[in-house]
């Protein structure tokens, strides 16, 4: 008996022709912004940049200020009215910023900041590339690959790509709040590879969450899950290139 008959359909209907032929080659790339090829200003230099603007800049330079700061934040997280808060904050502004209020406001620093410390957020040169991001995505442009971004997010990250000279390599962003869906939801990938005009099966996934970004395969495209660690150097994105050959 066919096992295939008792599993969930893909999305992407295959003929048998497509089935008993060899893989296609990599046509398009997806990448996943946040802890893929982005990732955030340390929290040190994003809470400095709150004090800045609200005048308590002289709060952290109180000895352990920072790593108290830092456990309050952690603590706060934990909280199960913040948890709930979190749920779906990536489908709107509103729900994200309601989300960050409702987290920020539990820790001492930032209560009454909340304004201050969302801007510092979302500011352009708020997020960072990894050292291996500019890299990758020329090497991928330099042969031929069409390449798009596939994001839980809450604001346009197309101002960070166009703060740091990388929008040109990119060839279409979607972005949950743009589209009223969060991954793992198929149609954000779909979405994509129909953007760049590219076969799911000839599109490879590349992020750092296995449930979120591993939703792909579930329609067909190819997935690429890196470890889910903070790093500070390169992020490893030269397997992509490997993968993608």
């Amino acid at each position: 008996m066919n096992h295939t008959l008792f599993e969930t359909p893909s999305v992407h209907l295959i003929s048998e022709a497509e089935m008993a032929a060899p893989v296609p080659p990599v046509q398009a790339v997806l990448l996943d912004f946040s802890n893929t090829i982005f990732q955030m200003i340390d929290l040190e230099t994003w809470l400095r940049r709150v004090g800045a603007a609200t005048g308590r800049l002289a709060v952290l330079d109180e000895p352990g200020a920072v790593a108290e700061i830092s456990d309050q934040l952690r603590t706060a997280f934990r909280l199960p009215s913040v948890v709930a808060l979190q749920e779906g904050r990536d489908l709107s502004a509103e729900r994200h910023r309601g989300a960050m209020r409702g987290w920020w406001e539990q820790v001492a620093f930032l209560r009454g900041a909340e304004e201050a410390a969302y801007r510092e957020l979302t500011a352009p040169d708020a997020w960072l590339p990894y050292p291996d991001t500019e890299p990758v995505l020329r090497a991928l442009r330099g042969r031929g690959l069409r390449v798009g971004i596939v994001s839980d997010f809450a604001w346009d990250l197309r101002t960070h790509l166009v703060h740091h000279g990388l929008d040109a390599l990119i060839d279409t962003c979607v972005i949950s709040y743009e589209q009223g869906r969060e991954k793992p939801d198929p149609e954000l990938f779909l979405k994509a590879c129909a953007d760049l005009g590219a076969d799911p099966r000839a599109t490879l996934m590349v992020g750092d969450n296995p449930v979120r970004d591993g939703g792909a395969a579930a329609c067909g495209l190819r997935t690429y899950i890196l470890p889910a660690e903070h790093r500070t150097g390169e992020r490893g994105l030269a397997d992509v290139l490997r993968l993608a050959a």
